[in-house]
């Protein structure tokens, strides 16, 4: 479905050493969650022995059952990715290894790269073999990537972005959109946030999913705790995550969009050149997703939850203004009022920057420019809110030159067509621009992204300005944004302003009904 896949961690409970136990539950939670959809299923490292194991690795009798239980769960495998950890002997050592199992085979296995000293495990960077299970070949590397054409992903192992130089990174950088990373991390105070502080910046970086999943109940060592973190972050964004320190098995899902990975990756000029050490494993076709269960798609995603952000893209704006305003050495900022919202967010920043400069407020030249479809609600509250400001307030109708003008075109003026309604705009327009020239200033814009994005402006009229404050701020933003400016102000301007959010946007081109009079 348009390019989204549905993902699974998995955190099983556990029983140290005990393969057969954990085997049996790696595979009635991948059979629950290939049952519910999943594109993928991803366990934690170790997820078939446990990884608080110690010198019980060493021992044959383990060793033997973990090649056996990895068979027989590879066989079990449908087209959802099993992906799990165990450990596993190639050559005279002993390697920390993710398996990759998808319709009945195993696809490739990959070592962990040692970070730091580790007393039990080779380090698998220095490891391109291949072994034998069950008759077949399979390749043992570090370095391999996995794709069916659409979905392209990597593997990694423990605590990978902690790194200098991650795996993760090369993978990316050889085509993964999707990292999936098999841990077993010793829970303390903060490393939580902090590990997926690391997953969000990465993965914001790179533009990719990244899909994590670490030890959790069963696991145990004397001085230390296993949280069970598992979570699936895309483009630096948390879709969800486990319980921490859950008694019991979790699965936990959300639907990845490929699609956008790839879009953002292009747009961003991310390298993707296929390199000759980076082996393409080629898997059968992974399915998306029928239907979205578990992705939220947020409706307004212009329109911040955080009063913070909101305050920010005000102060961005001011200081934005500011700096042109200064270096400039403008004498105003004119501009046209109308009470509507787009108007009265660039009045309200206008007013900011003259107290950032230490400017007086007359500065602000407004006008309001009356017309055909000015409305009285929407006059008064320009005009109310501009006395409250104490900006320079200027009226001019325009009415007597848009007739002037339908005469000198021949247009009748009871064709209440385009040319009627971008007239006025059009005398809008000329009116700040000469005003800017006599008072030494500049004409401050008060069209959105929005308008400006779908045209929903007239050319050669308020699509024109010699500074677009809103050019970047959508339309569903502006009301928000009146709304957190309001806040600190006077009860008066907070009415008025609380008014001007309630009123239905028009761009008040056309006649007035009885009732919007």
């Amino acid at each position: 479905m348009f390019g989204f896949y549905r993902i699974c961690c998995a955190v099983p409970q556990l029983r140290i050493a005990d393969v057969q136990f954990n085997a049996a539950e790696i595979e009635s939670l991948y059979l629950e969650a290939a049952e519910n959809g999943a594109a993928a299923v991803l366990f934690p490292e170790l997820s078939l022995t446990g990884a608080s194991c110690g010198n019980i690795f060493y021992q044959k009798t383990l060793l033997d059952n973990v090649r056996l239980e990895m068979v027989r769960l590879a066989e079990l495998a449908t087209e959802s990715l099993l992906i799990f950890g165990a450990p596993l002997v190639c050559g005279n050592a002993l390697w920390n290894c993710a398996v990759v199992a998808q319709c009945g085979r195993i696809l490739g296995i990959v070592p962990k790269k040692r970070i730091g000293n580790d007393p039990v495990f080779a380090d698998g960077a220095q490891l391109d073999d291949e072994i034998i299970l069950n008759g077949d070949a399979v390749d043992i590397k570090t370095d391999m990537l996995f794709s069916d054409g659409n979905f392209s992903f990597g593997v990694t192992l423990g605590e990978d972005l902690n790194s200098a130089l991650p795996h993760a990174a090369q993978l990316n950088a050889c085509g993964a959109d999707v990292i999936f990373n098999l841990s077993s991390c010793k829970e303390t105070s903060n490393n939580w946030q902090k590990r997926l502080n690391s997953m969000e910046t990465f993965s914001s970086n790179v533009s990719c999913a990244y899909i994590y999943a670490s030890s959790g109940a069963g696991e145990s060592v004397t001085d230390c705790v296993y949280a069970g973190h598992a979570c699936i972050v895309e483009n630096g964004d948390l879709l969800t995550e486990s319980r921490p320190f859950a008694r019991s098995s979790q699965l936990i899902y959300d639907e990845i969009d490929i699609e956008k990975i790839q879009a953002l990756k292009l747009q961003r000029a991310v390298a993707q050149n296929f390199v000759n050490d980076m082996p393409l494993v080629e898997c059968y076709e992974i399915k998306t997703a029928d239907k979205l269960e578990y992705r939220y798609i947020e409706p307004l995603v212009f329109i911040p939850e955080d009063a913070q952000e909101l305050d920010n893209i005000i102060k961005i704006q001011t200081y934005a203004l500011a700096d042109r305003i200064s270096r400039i050495k403008a004498k105003t900022m004119v501009l046209g009022i109308s009470g509507g919202l787009d108007s009265t967010l660039a009045l309200l920043i206008c007013h900011n920057v003259c107290k950032e400069l230490g400017l007086p407020f007359t500065d602000i030249v407004a006008f309001t420019l009356p017309g055909f479809g000015t409305t009285g609600r929407t006059y008064n509250n320009a005009v109310s809110l501009a006395q409250e400001l104490g900006v320079t307030l200027k009226e001019v109708n325009i009415k007597d030159a848009a007739l002037q003008h339908f005469k000198d075109i021949g247009h009748d003026v009871n064709d209440i067509d385009v040319t009627y309604e971008n007239t006025q705009a059009r005398e809008r327009t000329q009116i700040l621009m000469d005003y800017a020239n006599k008072s030494g200033g500049i004409v401050i814009g008060t069209g959105d992204l929005s308008e400006l994005a779908l045209g929903w402006c007239t050319y050669n009229g308020d699509h024109m300005s010699m500074y677009g404050l809103n050019s970047s701020v959508p339309k569903t933003q502006i009301r928000p944004l009146i709304s957190c400016y309001a806040e600190n102000c006077s009860d008066r301007i907070r009415e008025i302003l609380q008014d001007i959010i309630d009123t239905p946007v028009s761009p008040e081109l056309l006649p007035p009904s009885k009732t919007e009079r």
